[in-house]
């Protein structure tokens, strides 16, 4: 694996150059097929920006997608190891999604387990004691148990183009990212399809009747 490391704004010793080869090594245990690994480190001139003064990037180019990771923090020790963790959980989460897809299961947890429905104490409820009831859930009317987990959140989005949607959602280490596309002002989605192709799906937006 190949280690480029490059700075902006600030000297890159060679002793933080060795320290970056060290951690990067640890990665190859998460995925086998990187090739290099760029590392982009930029400091922050501004004394005012103390806690943030270095920006590092991570980028990993492999046989399979893109991955990226992002910190900022107060030295670039710190900034490597908080890039550094972000990275090994993308790294994670796309291993976890390769063995699924080979077919292989992976273990089900507690929290998964409650969500599916499952009883892990052993009870029988009688007919006569099962009541229909309404509620609400956040926006929802329901009936009957319902769903478990509703979740509203509200984003502030500034419109950008495809290629910045893309880059974010690499960023993030999503399989999917919600924006709107500059271009025609539609809320649109980029997602992740098999065989490391990229898919969007836009909103048209009618005017009521």
């Amino acid at each position: 694996m190949e280690v480029v490391v490059t700075g902006r704004h600030c000297e890159i010793s060679d002793r933080f150059r060795s320290h970056v080869d060290e951690k990067l090594g640890k990665l190859e245990k998460h995925d086998h097929r990187i090739i290099r690994v760029n590392v982009e480190v930029e400091c922050e001139r501004n004394p005012r920006q103390a806690d943030r003064a270095v920006r590092l990037q991570l980028t990993a180019l492999s046989k399979g997608p893109v991955i990226r990771a992002e910190a900022t923090a107060a030295d670039k020790m710190a900034a490597l190891d908080l890039a550094l963790d972000k990275m090994a959980a993308q790294m994670r989460r796309a291993s976890d999604r390769r063995r699924v897809h080979r077919g292989r299961r992976t273990p089900v947890s507690v929290g998964e387990a409650l969500a599916d429905g499952v009883d892990l104490i052993d009870a029988t409820p009688e007919d006569d004691q099962v009541t229909t009831h309404e509620r609400r859930v956040g926006p929802i009317e329901v009936t009957g148990d319902g769903p478990l987990v509703v979740r509203e959140k509200t984003h502030a989005a500034t419109p950008m183009t495809l290629d910045q949607a893309l880059y974010e959602m690499e960023l993030v280490g999503h399989d999917f990212y919600l924006f709107v596309d500059k271009e025609n002002d539609r809320p649109s989605v980029v997602y992740r399809r098999r065989g490391y192709d990229y898919g969007v799906i836009s909103l048209e937006v009618e005017e009521a009747s």
